[in-house]
């Protein structure tokens, strides 16, 4: 249709893009830092959309930005299918995210615009523009994460390329009939006389002295001002040397605006744009909300919620372990571990603490005691609240404190009391029900720690650990001095027979008596765990770091592997660690397993296979029964017999040398 144009001119106004930052946008961003990118600042190719239908009335071009974005331009399809509606123009984009703020401001600015706005020339001189309008909204962010604060420091980047077209008047135009519900795969087409659009690709078919007549579907929404993309279309024309372009803007949204516009090219005397050897001049970063030049700010720690943030902040610093220090770090293998620590005290507090740090998400308390006047200030999960009344439970209180401190730990805590060899039974269906709901704990869980405070609380639970082929980290202390070590385990992929010697020892395997009581007839400072008060944190940190060696070793507890060199990512895999703080001295030590053991020996992990509670009960009533079954009894008596053939060697030593 034929119209009358205004002969009064209205000069067209470029509008650059504002950009639309969704939070997930972000939080993507920081995964990809914290995971993939971690120290590498090169550009990474990200996807943007402008969604035309949906402008208001006086609005700039928005290009959004969301979580999807940084799906590679190569899968676009895959971009789109996760969009709204059908009412968009992709735009792609770069993302140059520096290390640190720092780097951010000493990026030059000028050159970051010009080098952006290079890729864009490059797509106009090789043509391929034709094929892909899209690339004329190519657009750069300069971005800094600060994941310690939660904020985001971004600029972005729209090249505006400028070029020598007038505007002018027209006087007669073919308008484009929108057809209604009609979708737009393109955003610039070509119009013939019948007013009928055609494919940018047919550009060339058009001879470049006579009128072209253009179709632009507007991104943006205000009167007279159309989005700077126009622009960049205008200098790729003027490039390839056409003088004379009609322009019909549409704006495809409720207010259905249109006009047309004629340009004429101006540099066909001078030549300066339109065979462009250097950068035209290149406008485009993008301005804050008070109009001025520079860098917008996204807070998301007001955003995202707190109990989000804290698990992100756990995870920060053992991410970035994997930067630069260990970047084969097995993180996961340590957050989905469960643990079980049996005893709540001074040491399963530290370790519990410790292994928070680890990332840790899983983490058991069997206790059979009440919180203390004397536990808060050496056992860092207890209050002087905790104390009150009589004092809490210290398993379901050391699980609370710890969700306390984690809410995204899964902390629970149990009230029992472990069956010691060396006690007798006096209340057996109570003993009954403790083993039953220990021995399913052990079940459920991946990793043991012992930090109980005697010796024969430890049997069971050693006992345990071996047949359901646990992880088993033992630790315990004396006034001055400490002991950690990690229990050999029965492998199950072999015989049983075949694992009578071999393996790495346990805690009991250096006794040459079974576990006896050690708890009765006790004076006041041997009922107490009497030690100086930073021993408990050095052996908690060293059982914490080598549970955390076992789970990065290829063959995590059922290696026997003693050498004390580099053995895994983190280092070496001792055995046994003894530390003397009088010296302040720390050995490694390692010995295999006694074939006579009263804990992990072949014999007594055959008779609880077969027998059970059974076998326990017996063992707990009866204090030889453990050196019976194991052979320790012979033992001695093999002993003893050497020793007086050693006694009469000597004795005849003696006579034949004249010596009383």
């Amino acid at each position: 249709m034929n119209r009358e144009v205004s002969t009064e001119s209205h000069k067209l106004i470029f509008a650059p893009a504002a950009s639309v930052v969704d939070s997930s946008f972000f939080v993507e961003l920081s995964n990809l830092k914290l995971n993939v990118q971690k120290l590498d600042t090169s550009y990474q190719n990200i996807l943007g959309y402008y969604n035309f239908s949906a402008l208001g009335s006086e609005q700039s071009p928005s290009l959004i930005l969301t979580d999807n974005s940084f799906v590679e331009t190569e899968n676009k399809e895959e971009f789109t299918q996760r969009l709204p509606s059908n009412s968009y123009f992709l735009s792609p984009g770069k993302l140059l995210n520096v290390n640190s703020i720092e780097e951010f401001k000493r990026v030059n600015k000028k050159d970051f615009l010009i080098d952006s706005a290079m890729d864009i020339l490059q797509r106009i001189r090789d043509k391929s523009f034709l094929h892909d309008p899209a690339l004329l909204s190519s657009f750069r962010i300069l971005s800094y994460a600060d994941l310690k604060k939660y904020k985001f420091y971004y600029w972005c980047a729209f090249p505006q390329l400028q070029s020598q077209w007038e505007q002018c008047e027209t006087k007669d135009s073919v308008d484009y009939k929108l057809q209604p519900n009609e979708v737009f795969d393109s955003q610039f087409y070509l119009i013939n006389d019948e007013g009928l659009k055609k494919p940018l690709s047919t550009l060339f078919n058009n001879s470049t002295d006579s009128l072209l007549k253009v179709l632009f579907i507007d991104t943006c929404s205000s009167t007279h001002t159309t989005s700077y993309i126009l622009r960049n279309f205008l200098t790729a024309l003027a490039n390839h040397n056409f003088t004379l372009v009609e322009v019909q803007v549409l704006k495809v949204n409720h207010f259905n605006k249109n006009f047309t516009t004629l340009f004429l090219n101006q540099d066909l005397n001078d030549n300066k744009h339109n065979n462009i050897d250097g950068v035209p001049p290149v406008i485009g970063w993008e301005r804050t909300s008070h109009g001025k030049l520079g860098p917008k700010i996204a807070d998301l720690g007001a955003l995202i919620n707190p109990e989000k943030l804290a698990e992100q902040a756990v995870d920060l610093n053992l991410k970035l372990m994997k930067w630069r220090l260990v970047p084969d770090l097995d993180l996961d293998v340590i957050k989905n571990t469960k643990v079980l620590i049996l005893g709540a005290g001074t040491l399963g507090s530290y370790v519990s603490r410790c292994l928070l740090a680890w990332g840790t998400r899983h983490v058991t308390f069997v206790d059979s005691g009440k919180v203390s006047f004397s536990n808060p200030v050496r056992q860092p999960l207890y209050n002087y609240d905790d104390c009150l009344s009589g004092g809490k439970p210290k398993a379901a209180t050391a699980a609370e404190n710890l969700r306390r401190i984690f809410p995204g730990v899964n902390a629970k805590g149990f009230q029992i009391d472990i069956p010691m060899v060396g006690h007798p039974i006096k209340d057996e269906k109570k003993e009954y029900e403790d083993f039953k709901k220990l021995a399913q704990l052990v079940d459920a869980n991946d990793a043991i720690f012992l930090c109980l405070d005697s010796r024969e609380a430890r049997w069971l639970p050693t006992l345990l650990g071996n047949v359901k082929h646990k992880i088993v980290i033992n630790s315990a202390l004396g006034f001055e001095s400490y002991l950690v070590m990690r229990h050999g385990c029965i492998d199950p992929a072999n015989n049983l027979e075949n694992q009578i010697e071999g393996r790495l020892g346990c805690y009991f395997c250096s006794d040459i008596v079974a576990p006896k009581d050690s708890l009765t007839d006790r004076s006041l400072d041997q009922m107490c765990t009497v030690t100086r008060p930073g021993l408990a944190l050095l052996a908690s940190s060293l059982a914490t770091e080598l549970f955390v060696s076992i789970l990065q070793s290829p063959m995590k507890q059922y290696s026997n592997h003693i050498a004390h060199d580099k053995t895994n990512i983190l280092g070496c895999l001792p055995h046994q660690l003894r530390g003397y703080l009088h010296n302040f001295e720390t050995l490694k030590l390692s010995s295999k397993n006694f074939r006579c053991c009263t804990a992990c020996s072949v014999p007594v992990i055959r008779e609880f296979r077969e027998h059970g509670w059974h076998f326990v009960k017996t063992a707990l009533n009866d204090s030889t029964y453990l050196e019976d079954v194991t052979g320790l009894r012979e033992f001695h008596k093999n002993a003893e017999s050497a020793a007086v053939l050693l006694d009469e060697f000597d004795e005849l030593a003696c006579e034949d040398q004249g010596i009383e």
